[in-house]
């Protein structure tokens, strides 16, 4: 079978003819060199109106990366022609096998986007003789093609989440749409604050808002008072697992200043010693050794076991399904813990009373919603930065992450390559 043969099959080009085929070899990587001419009497269209126009005149030969075959690169040759349009001018043809002014084929740089999900961007590169640029611009085309062409309509439960990036204090703001059967990144924003997610809103428009029944956020304020506006009529539901490492954090600070009281009293602190993820962690994920030591230190009376007693007991909350019983739980365990006279837990109170209301609204969300999906795909994320090697700009990780997570719909294409 002819090389030219196997071209028509993979990619047939209207008003065009493959006419010959060679193969240059190179010193480091062979190269097959496939010209293209007009077919006779085909049509020349104006790359800027795409109307039918006479030739004007012919411009010199331009080459184009095409898929590689068998590891050889396979180079498309052909001389450009300028349209004579009587609507937009003299205007360089329109082509079916690339746009603008690209030398990569539309083809090669589906291709590259394809893999460029199941190997970092630098591995795409050197693995099918590219270059790290060139996958970026391959990958960037698909993605605004996906967001040109996605459907965001029935979206009824979105997440809202930060994450950090790069080095400082650095974040992006990320909304998902988290119903069953279909999540997927919808948004991401620059920054963490109030003008980031109103923007989301305004490119998501009024009316899919007005649809919206679940939104999942953390206690950042400036997405609390986000939502509260553009979706007054959707359920708030704060994080959970926010809310558990709010707890932790308590609780640890409470076991710091119990140390550094020890010490200041000239007491023997070493019970302490080593505790740190014996109080943070779940029953069920300790270690025998740590498993040890803490039923060693559960024995004194010290202010990081009542701390920790409370941060167990507060775990039996997320157990009812009553929003009526659950509210009633959480005002006993809040009572006893203003009681217990630690400040950092009577500080974690005052927080969760602040917003009980938006806690309670998970159980009233019958625990179909939770932001654990929302962290899940934050988790990710982190994987795609880690993976995107050489991403330089707020802009390319954007791209990266709407590639992997936006699951956006692709250009169509007359084969598959990959």
């Amino acid at each position: 079978m002819r090389i030219e043969t196997l071209l028509n099959k993979c990619l047939p080009l209207k008003s065009f003819v493959y006419s010959n085929v060679r193969l240059d070899e190179g010193e480091f990587r062979d190269k097959l060199v496939v010209t293209i001419r007009p077919r006779k009497n085909g049509v020349v269209l104006c790359s800027c109106c795409s109307k039918e126009g006479s030739v004007y005149d012919r411009l010199s030969v331009r080459a184009f990366d095409f898929v590689p075959l068998w590891n050889i690169r396979v180079v498309f040759e052909y001389k450009m022609r300028r349209v004579n349009c009587s609507h937009c001018g003299v205007k360089v043809e329109k082509i079916p096998w690339a746009t603008g002014k690209s030398h990569t084929t539309t083809a090669f740089q589906l291709f590259l986007a394809q893999w460029a999900r199941k190997l970092s961007w630098k591995e795409t590169a050197e693995t099918f003789g590219s270059c790290w640029d060139t996958v970026y611009r391959s990958v960037k085309r698909v993605v605004n093609y996906g967001l040109a062409h996605r459907n965001l309509d029935g979206i009824t439960a979105i997440g809202v989440d930060e994450v950090q990036y790069g080095r400082g204090q650095k974040y992006i703001t990320l909304v998902y749409q988290i119903d069953e059967g279909m999540r997927r990144l919808l948004y991401v924003g620059r920054k963490r604050t109030t003008k980031t997610l109103l923007r989301f809103f305004f490119e998501f428009g009024k009316k899919r808002t007005a649809l919206l029944k679940f939104i999942c956020s953390d206690m950042w304020a400036p997405y609390l008072k986000v939502i509260r506006k553009k979706a007054p009529q959707a359920l708030n539901i704060l994080d959970r697992f926010h809310i558990v490492g709010h707890l932790t954090k308590a609780v640890n600070q409470v076991r710091i200043d119990e140390v550094k009281k020890l010490k200041q009293d000239g007491y023997d602190e070493s019970v302490l010693r080593h505790t740190k993820y014996c109080f943070l962690k779940n029953p069920e994920n300790l270690t025998d050794k740590q498993q040890v030591k803490l039923d060693d230190v559960l024995d004194y009376d010290l202010k990081s076991v009542r701390a920790y007693l409370l941060k167990e007991s507060f775990q039996l909350f997320w157990n009812y399904k009553s929003p009526y019983w659950a509210e009633w739980y959480l005002e006993k365990w809040c009572g006893r813990a203003m009681r217990s006279r630690l400040e950092p837990i009577k500080k974690f109170v005052k927080t969760i009373r602040n917003h009980q209301p938006l806690i309670l609204n998970w159980f009233k969300a019958k625990k179909q919603y939770s932001s654990g999906v929302v962290e899940g795909l934050n988790r990710k994320v982190n994987l795609v930065t880690r993976k995107a090697f050489g991403f330089r700009s707020y802009e390319v990780l954007k791209i990266a992450l709407f590639h992997t997570m936006g699951n956006l719909p692709e250009p169509e294409s007359t084969h598959r390559f990959c």
